[in-house]
């Protein structure tokens, strides 16, 4: 990844020396046996009485720990990432509702998995924080700032990673793309409905007016994950949600769970509105991408018409998010106004981090995915 942020040096250094693992430890099991955890009838309940039950969650998590954030110079352990953000995402998504069976959500306010969710959060967060040059945002001059990235970020420049997605991508690997991206792709816009609530302004409407194109305006068959859906079908991929997420990569789950966390919190409203402005504005971009990817296979429209739709609208959404959003609230919170350029500097930081970890899986895969048909 580069590392400046358009032009401005925020990304600290990070060198790629190895971390070794604690063989030990099995990630993979104890995360089966947190997932069985989830399912317990009043679960705080249960580990006060025999707190020998997450004896095993907590030991592994208190290793994994320092293993994936215990020096923010080095990248950690892949595994142990890979671990927490699962556990993580298994937390963050039961404030989702799934229509699903309704015992499923018996523990979302468990006070047990508060804990584990601060535990691994406040540790995470502080490493991620480190990534970012936060005292030189502080120093920015906002509007101009975001004038700035807005142009740089609506048409970047060709990296090997654009190249690869134009050039190179084959059928599979195009396949593969989206079955790992429709962990978030077949819920889409889900978490930003989370912030919508409050007092009514121009702000707040026109991230409603996001929110319905995002939704299709309450028509199921125009929604963007419905576009999304059809694309897998098309492409004989699984469209039940969450049906690929053992292949989500670490980074593509940190992402998720950074946007789980910002709109959790209200405390954080200028970041994730800085982070949605830099989604939207570089969307019609990164799209493109796979648009070409799609037609350069000769693959149909309904194979790729969720690209052409979001390359469409997003041009709009960039455009209002700067505008009606990220400008309005620095100028509104101006002693606060640098957090605008976090929220964005983080989001386009852990976004490319995410599709760099992607496209490696891609060229990686040594097995096409199973033809299915659509659930």
């Amino acid at each position: 990844m580069a590392a400046t942020i358009n032009g401005l040096d925020l990304r600290k250094t990070i060198q790629n020396h190895p971390v070794s693992t604690t063989k030990n430890t099995d990630f993979a099991a104890v995360e089966e046996q947190f997932t069985a955890l989830l399912t317990l009838e009043d679960l705080d309940h249960q580990v006060s009485q025999s707190p020998q039950s997450v004896r095993d969650l907590e030991s592994a998590i208190a290793t994994a720990i320092p293993l994936a954030y215990g020096d923010s110079s080095q990248p950690g352990d892949q595994a142990a990432h890979l671990f927490l953000q699962r556990i993580l995402y298994l937390i963050n998504r039961l404030n989702l509702f799934w229509y699903d069976d309704l015992r499923h959500y018996r523990n979302e306010r468990s006070l047990y998995l508060q804990w584990v969710r601060d535990r691994i959060e406040s540790v995470w967060q502080q490493w991620e924080l480190e990534q970012i040059d936060v005292e030189s945002l502080k120093q920015q001059n906002v509007e101009q700032t975001l004038q700035a990235w807005y142009e740089a970020d609506l048409n970047p420049s060709i990296t090997e990673n654009k190249r690869f997605l134009r050039e190179d991508l084959d059928r599979e690997g195009y396949r593969r793309l989206l079955a790992i991206a429709s962990l978030d792709g077949l819920v889409e816009a889900s978490r930003m409905s989370r912030i919508l609530g409050g007092a009514s302004n121009e702000v707040q409407a026109t991230l409603i007016r996001v929110l319905l194109e995002e939704y299709g305006n309450g028509r199921l068959a125009r929604k963007h994950s419905t576009f999304f859906a059809k694309m897998m079908a098309e492409m004989e991929l699984n469209t039940k949600p969450e049906g690929y997420f053992h292949l989500a990569p670490w980074q593509l789950l940190a992402s998720i769970n950074h946007n789980f966390l910002l709109t959790e919190c209200k405390r954080y409203f200028l970041r994730y509105n800085g982070g949605l402005t830099y989604f939207e504005i570089a969307g019609p971009s990164i799209y493109t991408d796979y648009l070409l990817a799609a037609q350069r296979l000769n693959l149909s429209e309904t194979s790729s018409g969720y690209w052409a739709l979001h390359i469409k609208e997003d041009e709009r959404h960039g455009q209002w998010m700067l505008d009606d959003v990220a400008l309005p609230l620095a100028e509104q919170y101006a002693d606060q106004a640098w957090e605008v350029l976090l929220g964005y500097a983080q989001e386009k930081f852990i976004g490319d981090r995410a599709g760099d970890a992607i496209i490696q899986q891609i060229k990686q895969a040594d097995a096409p995915l199973p033809a299915i048909a659509s659930v």
